[in-house]
């Protein structure tokens, strides 16, 4: 039990560089608080004292902020770093050394009483607001992005990033078809804009010069006549009639008779 406090207490040294003395850590690391309140919870539920390891629990969660629910099994050297929100069901396996970061949701998706919640292999990081929902295994050394949203098994030694998650890197190398969201990686959207649009000014001024280039041998052949001259307008048949001299003539006539 004393090496594995030592362990917890080790573990903040090593993953906070703003960790500057024992007091501190002891007294002003919610993280570190909710572990320990935790571990004898956990004692409480597996030796069938489920209210008084519920009632440590939720007063864990009073005081830190951190629910973490007396049936987590949790290995040494877990660190919760600022720690705010973060969820932790009933039935999660967490092992050594890992990293959890604010707002983690190591949630379930069923409402039956089985194994509905991740199992967290060692070594692990999950980033802030991530969640990891279901009963599957996330493998040792593997990186969880902040914000990823995780329903499926992670093999060891990978990357997992986006919603859904998905598998970028695995054993140090990029995996194909993956989403990179390394953000000085992501592409400037303006920048990418106005080249789209350099692009199309690009290829309207080609099109022009090509219809200049056809133009001049089009036109000559053509008749030097002044703008108007030889077109006349297309005139319905029944307007001819009306515009014929001789059926307005006689319209006229019989108007004089009557």
């Amino acid at each position: 039990m004393f090496g594995t406090l030592r362990r917890d207490i080790r573990a903040v040294f090593e993953r906070d560089p703003a960790a500057r003395s024992l007091p501190e850590v002891l007294f002003c690391y919610p993280g570190l608080h909710a572990v320990w309140i935790h571990r004898p919870a956990h004692w409480c539920w597996t030796h069938r004292l489920k209210f008084l390891g519920r009632f440590l629990s939720h007063l864990g969660r009073f005081l830190t902020g951190i629910e973490i629910h007396p049936g987590a099994s949790l290995g040494p050297g877990l660190f919760i770093d600022h720690g705010m929100g973060v969820v932790i069901g009933e039935t999660a396996e967490i092992g050594e050394n890992v990293t959890i970061y604010q707002g983690v949701t190591l949630g379930g998706t069923s409402l039956e009483k089985v194994k509905r919640h991740p199992t967290i292999g060692n070594n692990v990081v999950i980033g802030s607001g991530a969640k990891v929902l279901g009963p599957f295994t996330v493998g040792e050394n593997s990186r969880i992005g902040s914000g990823s949203v995780v329903v499926k098994e992670v093999p060891a030694n990978s990357v997992v990033v986006g919603v859904p998650g998905r598998v970028t890197h695995r054993d140090g190398k990029k995996v194909e078809h993956g989403i990179d969201l390394n953000m000085t990686d992501l592409p400037d959207p303006v920048a990418r804009a106005i080249q789209s649009l350099m692009d199309r000014v690009g290829e309207l001024e080609r099109a022009l010069a090509e219809l200049t280039r056809l133009l001049p041998p089009a036109l000559d052949g053509a008749p030097d006549e002044p703008a108007g001259v030889g077109w006349e307008p297309e005139v319905p048949p029944s307007d001819r009639a009306r515009r014929d001299p001789s059926e307005l003539g006689t319209a006229g006539h019989r108007t004089s008779q009557d």
